[in-house]
């Protein structure tokens, strides 16, 4: 097996041009894991560490860009998710364990691209998009066209997330991550994604996203539409909840049944409402 490190990014994207079945690997967490268990062995490996300008979190004008290279631990941690963008490290603090948080990427996370992981349904939540980089430069996909199926995206050959986008969403928006799991650290049997605006009694703005019933994670314009200008009573949330459990299409294994995790969509979704009503 081949092994590089590049320094650019330019450097890397030629990498991946070059050589046949080349693989990134950021925090190695998953990666690494997949190969020691005979479910990937890429002929080339291209060691993201040492690349520059891809990690760590910055404020702008529009929000947050956060490098893939960062962990999940630094987002965690971070004080600059505020407002809505909050669901994405409060999704960061239930990733797992310490160790695997202080190791693991956000890039790798998504590339990835398991529909029980934490951060993709964060991010759709979140209306962030994916920075990507290749032959022809950079460009955008939005959280919601990125996931493509069960561990794929639309990135294409020779390509690497290099960064997250995120909006700052309204002024005066909230955001919630809550999930069952079978043991704790464990991916989430059913995840849900959740961030809301209040004006008064009101709520004026939500984005749900839910995890692990479908290929990708779970988003519904109508649903977001069923909150938006109600007063978030369990009717509304029901019929909210109503619509993501037909849209879903869950499978059966080891961390629960499919028709658990349709029963488990209305039940977190009220846990996230009522968290975020606390906090508003």
């Amino acid at each position: 097996m081949k092994y590089f490190e590049p320094t650019s990014i330019d450097e890397a994207v030629a990498i991946l041009a070059r050589e046949d079945d080349a693989r990134c690997v950021s925090g190695g967490a998953t990666l690494v894991a997949m190969m020691n268990a005979d479910l990937l062995s890429p002929s080339t490996l291209v060691g993201l560490r040492r690349v520059s300008g891809i990690e760590g979190i910055t404020k702008n004008q529009q929000g947050l860009r956060i490098g893939a290279m960062t962990t999940h631990a630094t987002i965690a941690k971070s004080g600059l998710f505020v407002a809505g963008m909050n669901v994405i490290n409060r999704a960061a603090n239930q990733i797992a364990h310490p160790p695997i948080r202080n190791m693991g990427t956000i890039g790798g996370s998504i590339s990835h691209a398991d529909p029980a992981a934490d951060f993709p349904t964060a991010l759709i939540a979140a209306n962030a998009s994916i920075e990507v980089s290749g032959m022809d430069g950079q460009r955008l996909i939005p959280a919601d066209e990125f996931f493509l199926g069960y561990y794929e995206t639309a990135v294409a050959e020779n390509e690497f997330v290099t960064a997250i986008l995120v909006p700052k969403g309204p002024e005066n928006a909230v955001g919630e991550h809550v999930k069952v799991t079978r043991v704790d650290g464990d991916f989430a049997t059913v995840s849900v994604s959740l961030v809301l605006a209040f004006n008064e009694n009101q709520c004026s703005y939500a984005r749900i996203a839910v995890g692990a019933v479908a290929a990708t994670p779970l988003h519904l314009d109508e649903a977001d539409a069923v909150l938006t200008d109600s007063a978030l009573t369990d009717e509304d949330i029901d019929n909210a909840a109503a619509l993501l459990v037909k849209a879903s299409d869950p499978i059966d294994d080891v961390r629960g049944s499919a028709n658990y995790r349709r029963a488990l969509i209305p039940r977190l979704l009220k846990r996230a409402v009522s968290l975020l009503k606390t906090d508003a």
